[in-house]
């Protein structure tokens, strides 16, 4: 993945051949015969009925431009939160009536979680939208970030903010397939552990589709 420089230009080019355009609108529901990605992926008994509907959200893949290579913006939760507690995420959340787009929606996530100047971020494409088993319709927002910033969590919600080399994560050789079981039914899910760090589940199966479109071309 020679590719993978900080040339902000060329990269920035070679995203926007592989990346989709931003949607409309978010995926509420499940239509007939649709194809979707999500958790589901890896574990076809869990495809959500027609009847589900799902809750808006949308997270920001932060590209750090640094010198020497990309990498990329991921948080771990705080250990006392009721969901997720302590998995590792990419900064976003659920969309609010007063956001506009899912570009806004993720740019005032990552503000309100970990301090992110959004005049420093720029958006240039969107991931395919992830479903997760809690029901969640989630719009995966990519973009570059000046790595002129200074990071603070939102100790309500993000015990710490760390950045991963984008090269790992796209490279293919680093994905794994775990399992466990859960209410005595195996379930299965995408992992990437990189150093003491456990990446798993929506966020890994989001970094799967981006290294996906990136090996396709």
């Amino acid at each position: 993945m020679n590719f993978l420089t900080n040339d902000r230009s060329g990269l920035k080019t070679f995203f926007e051949g592989v990346l989709d355009p931003f949607p409309d609108t978010y995926v509420t529901s499940v239509e007939k015969g649709a194809v979707m990605k999500g958790d589901h992926n890896l574990n076809p008994a869990s495809f959500p009925s027609e009847a589900v509907s799902f809750k808006p959200a949308a997270v920001l893949v932060p590209i750090v431009m640094r010198e020497e290579a990309p990498s990329v913006i991921l948080t771990r939760r705080a250990s006392h939160l009721k969901k997720h507690a302590g998995q590792i995420s990419f900064p976003g959340g659920r969309a609010e009536e007063e956001d506009g787009s899912v570009v806004q929606t993720a740019l005032r996530e990552s503000e309100e979680e970990i301090s992110l100047d959004p005049s420093l971020v720029e958006v240039v494409g969107a991931l395919s939208t992830y479903v997760t088993v809690t029901h969640y319709s989630v719009v995966p927002v990519v973009g570059f970030v000046e790595p002129d910033f200074d990071l603070t969590p939102e100790e309500g919600e993000v015990a710490e903010i760390f950045e991963v080399p984008l090269q790992f994560l796209l490279d293919r050789s680093n994905h794994q397939k775990h399992s466990g079981f859960h209410n005595g039914i195996e379930r299965f899910w995408y992992a990437m552990p990189y150093n003491d760090y456990y990446i798993w589940g929506a966020t890994a199966g989001m970094i799967k589709d981006l290294s996906e479109r990136v090996h396709s071309t």
